[in-house]
């Protein structure tokens, strides 16, 4: 069973790997191309966000007033707040993280036993005396562990991307997402941005600090020929995920 499981597993990789080695020689010489702008709700895979929310609160006005108690403000601005408006998204990302741990633990026992009497002597007379009977028999043993591991980490990034407004919760939270694709040459720099803000935290220049979303889902990465090159082949991927050692 095993053996049909591989032989399916390389014939698969070894056809997805025609495809791929038949569309890159198609693609000799020519540039990486853009991916469409599209209706991000319209793609495979897309799904409404679902959250907690409080109760709803019925709108009502105080004679002679313009004021409704749902109000976020009582002058209008143009900051995002509809499905479909754009905002910036200003990303800034400076995480480093360093963690060392030592462990070092021995252990060692030792213990000693006797014979006497009838069995001693039996004991001494076989060995021609050659065998202590006061020592006859001894127990040693010793374990040492020594354990090192560490971790530095640091990330930095610092871009912004339009997103747009995909999504207004009851609480009136924004549910956005942005895409921005550049290509240099034949590399394409590919950022996404995604998640939840409230209007409130959206400045008077339309824009809101990557900072403050929450559910945020932030991917930085390309494709080209750069990252074509830095990407172990197929077959090496393959006997990485099946050899035990």
């Amino acid at each position: 069973m095993n053996i049909l499981k591989l032989a399916t597993l390389l014939t698969l990789t070894i056809g997805l790997a025609g495809c791929n080695t038949m569309d890159r020689l198609a693609n000799v010489g020519s540039a990486p191309a853009l991916s469409p702008i599209v209706d991000p709700t319209t793609m495979a895979g897309y799904q409404p966000v679902n959250m907690p929310m409080p109760q709803a609160i019925a709108d009502t006005y105080q004679a002679n007033s313009l004021y409704r108690t749902s109000a976020k403000g009582f002058f209008k601005d143009e900051r995002a707040h509809r499905i479909g408006d754009i905002l910036t998204v200003v990303v800034t990302v400076n995480d480093s993280a360093k963690i060392a741990n030592n462990t070092q633990s021995s252990r060692g026992s030792s213990n000693t036993a006797g014979m006497g009497g009838i069995l001693g002597a039996a004991v001494s007379t076989a060995s021609l005396g050659e065998i202590d009977t006061n020592d006859a028999v001894n127990f040693n043993s010793g374990m040492t562990n020594t354990g090192k591991g560490s971790v530095n980490r640091s990330e930095s990034l610092q871009t912004s991307v339009a997103a747009v407004v995909t999504q207004v919760l009851p609480n009136g939270n924004l549910v956005i997402e942005g895409h921005q694709e550049v290509r240099v040459n034949f590399e394409v720099r590919d950022l996404v941005v995604a998640g939840i803000v409230r209007p409130s935290d959206i400045q008077a220049n339309n824009t809101i600090p990557s900072s403050k979303i929450a559910e945020a889902r932030i991917a930085y990465g390309g494709r080209g020929q750069i990252t074509d090159v830095q990407q172990p082949r197929y077959g090496q991927q393959v006997m990485d995920a099946i050899l035990p050692f």
